[in-house]
């Protein structure tokens, strides 16, 4: 499939609702957790099992993203939405198939390793094709993007509960619940397939910026350098940070203040989750469009340093103040949705628009291992310190210290981030044409 290419006086601002589309139906991986009480009682399972096909969605999109992006700036942004489409939704199908028959695996193949592909392939799909249509400022036009993936959920979760209700929360309504995504998923996504267009040339507004301007660098390069594994480190370590809290938002607020005499009910915990998505949502286009006005490397000394501070101030007086808990949390999230939208551009003004896309893709493994080792110092530390007898905030102590740590060393890594040396540049336009034929590294 050759990439679509505008017609002349084709708007580019019809480009960033095509990928809302798309990122808006994958996002809807955060609102996983809807299905979990409902299969663990109708398929008896463990709530590490019910886990399991979200987990190994967010392994899949890793993988895939890093496997996949060479394939996807050389079939252009609409094979790639194609791709995600026909994945994302027989992922669901699969598992409406698994949900019917009471055959987990098949959810877990369906919905954990088909579904993740497309997941992957469709988080980059639009990224490359936005920072060409935007030279003048890639962070706002991947922001508005991204920020559907992190706004996904605000639409799926009470979408799939609402659902669940209406049909029923055994395997029979469960499996129709997946069969309607499936299927809706795949008509919505159609969108951006149908709207996606590549510019003309690499200069898509007359009296703007070229977007092969600077420095240009091959996926295949990129990854040679320290420029990419410091990014790695610091996407790593913004990602472990944020979703530390928002893996475990709501027993974590519980814990927190059980002790005092205004506890937090269980409404209003599901009401904090709800907060921490929308400055997950609002910090994608927010932070992202700062980025184009003070520069990457600042907006990211924010995210990691303030996020250290405020992760300080909750580790020292978050039990004593709900406004000031709640509200350092919401900075955190923010920062956390931030640094997924400002990646791309960062590696822009790296690496050049050249292959952006597949070095975005390679980028995203640093998501995968952040999605698990989050987690898992938070889970694994509050368990521990309970079966030491602690309760409520002391839960959280330590494993705050260790985001500090974590934030300090990508703050570091940030700060290390030099220009590309020369001999990792290529000569576009000739070498851009030979790079169309490079396979995945």
């Amino acid at each position: 499939m050759s990439p679509p290419v505008a017609p002349p006086g084709w708007s580019r601002w019809l480009v960033p609702p095509a990928a809302l589309s798309v990122h808006l139906s994958i996002g809807q991986a955060y609102a996983w957790s809807v299905f979990k009480p409902p299969l663990e009682s109708a398929l008896h399972l463990s709530g590490t099992q019910s886990a399991l096909p979200f987990q190994l969605a967010i392994v899949m999109l890793g993988l895939s993203a890093a496997f996949g992006g060479t394939l996807v700036e050389r079939n252009g942004p609409r094979w790639a939405m194609t791709v995600a489409l026909v994945c994302f939704s027989t992922g669901f199908l699969i598992s409406a198939l698994g949900a019917q028959t009471r055959q987990y695996w098949l959810i877990v193949l369906g919905y954990g390793f088909v579904g993740g592909i497309g997941l992957g392939i469709g988080y980059i799909s639009p990224v490359s094709t936005l920072i060409k249509w935007f030279p003048d400022r890639p962070g706002t036009a991947t922001g508005i993007a991204i920020m559907g993936f992190g706004g996904g959920a605000l639409i799926a979760s009470p979408w799939s509960a609402q659902m669940l209700q209406s049909f029923g929360s055994d395997h029979s309504g469960i499996a129709l619940a997946f069969l309607v995504h499936g299927l809706s998923y795949a008509v919505f996504m159609s969108l951006g397939v149908l709207l996606v267009r590549v510019p003309r040339s690499e200069k898509p507004v007359d009296d703007g910026p070229s977007a092969l301007e600077g420095v240009q660098v091959s996926a295949r390069s990129a990854v040679r350098t320290p420029q990419f594994w410091c990014l790695w480190i610091v996407l790593c370590m913004n990602v472990t940070a944020g979703i530390g809290i928002l893996e475990k938002a709501a027993p974590m607020i519980t814990d927190f203040f059980a002790d005092t005499s205004t506890p937090v009910s269980a409404s209003a915990a599901a009401g904090f989750v709800a907060l921490l998505s929308a400055a997950n949502m609002a910090g994608r286009i927010g932070w992202s469009s700062a980025s184009d006005l003070i520069g990457r490397k600042n907006v990211y000394r924010v995210y990691l340093g303030v996020g250290a501070l405020m992760y300080l101030l909750i580790a020292l007086f978050g039990d004593s103040s709900k406004p000031l808990f709640i509200l350092c949390a919401l900075v955190i999230l923010s920062f956390y949705g931030g640094g997924f939208a400002t990646v791309p551009a960062y590696l822009k003004d790296l690496f050049g628009a050249y292959q952006v896309g597949a070095i975005h893709g390679r980028l995203l493994t640093a998501w995968s291992t952040a999605g698990v080792l989050g987690p898992l110092i938070v889970n694994w530390i509050a368990d521990h310190q309970k079966e030491a007898g602690k309760h409520g905030s002391s839960l959280y102590g330590v494993s705050f210290m260790i985001m500090i740590g974590l934030l300090a060393i990508g703050f570091v890594a940030n700060e290390l981030v030099r220009p590309v040396h020369s001999r990792h540049h290529v000569p576009v336009p000739k070498e851009a044409a030979d790079g169309r034929r490079e396979q995945p590294a």
